[in-house]
């Protein structure tokens, strides 16, 4: 069993080696504006709890983060690659206790290759960084940090959810090869949660080989969409509906997988 306290020389160590970024990148299997509320949502309860945490909104189709919050027309990280702007002009501090930056678009492999410059830079400033995640139209991601980092896969408890949660699942498995993928059920009580979840391993270990972890899951409240039309999170205007709790429920265990990383 995992311990939050750690060894005088395994803290030593880790002041020696100096603060390491965290970066998960997020995955969406549910409507478009479901992934979008649950990392605002995310993303307050870990800054509540301490946390420095950045969300990196790299929806070029979908409904990212920062078309939420009202900051998709800043300057992106693209534009700090081209030397367009300052990276002091993609960060935004939003109400809610996070920062966010808008990935932006590269053109051509010397584009890409300087915005992953760029966002090494950028993630290099933050404790927790969540990537607003999307796959290009050619199935990969834009920057090759995105696939190396931890992944999750947001999914409903709809068949069609469940379905396209498995597909997508099953796609970067062929692209990335063999390894784990987190799963975190929204919209949905701990009971279905796990029936869901319980469902997905045993197909996903079965029929591919791979391996799924359960990071959580987030019941459908009316407070959630309360909290939205307020412009707030849930936890803070409404820190004790059950979305509340779960949310902290979660960003705790994301704190401890970031003291491990």
């Amino acid at each position: 069993m995992a311990s939050f306290d750690f060894d005088q020389a395994e803290g030593l160590r880790r002041m020696l080696q100096g603060p390491r970024p965290r970066i998960v990148t997020f995955l969406s299997a549910t409507p478009e504006d479901d992934k979008g509320a649950m990392l605002v949502n995310l993303g307050a309860s870990l800054a509540q709890t301490g946390n420095d945490v950045l969300i990196v909104d790299a929806c070029e189709r979908d409904y990212g983060v920062a078309r939420r919050l009202g900051l998709n027309r800043s300057a992106t990280l693209a534009s700090v690659a081209r030397q367009e702007a300052a990276l002091n002009q993609v960060m935004h501090a939003v109400p809610q206790g996070f920062s966010v930056a808008t990935l932006g678009t590269p053109v051509g492999n010397t584009d890409t290759r300087r915005l992953a410059k760029t966002f090494d830079v950028l993630v290099k400033q933050a404790g927790i960084v969540m990537v607003d995640g999307e796959l290009g139209p050619d199935g990969e991601f834009p920057l090759p940090l995105m696939a190396s980092s931890e992944i999750v896969v947001q999914v409903g408890t709809s068949a069609a959810s469940i379905t396209n949660a498995y597909a997508l699942i099953k796609r970067l498995s062929q692209q990335l090869g063999r390894r784990p993928f987190g799963i975190l059920v929204t919209g949905a009580t701990e009971a279905e949660a796990k029936v869901v979840y319980d469902n997905m391993s045993t197909a996903a270990s079965r029929y591919l080989a791979v391996s799924l972890s359960s990071m959580g899951s987030v019941p459908a409240d009316e407070y959630l969409h309360r909290a939205a039309r307020l412009g707030r999170a849930v936890v803070d205007a409404f820190p004790l509906a059950g979305a509340s709790v779960a949310f902290r429920r979660l960003a705790g265990k994301f704190a401890l997988h970031a003291m491990r990383a």
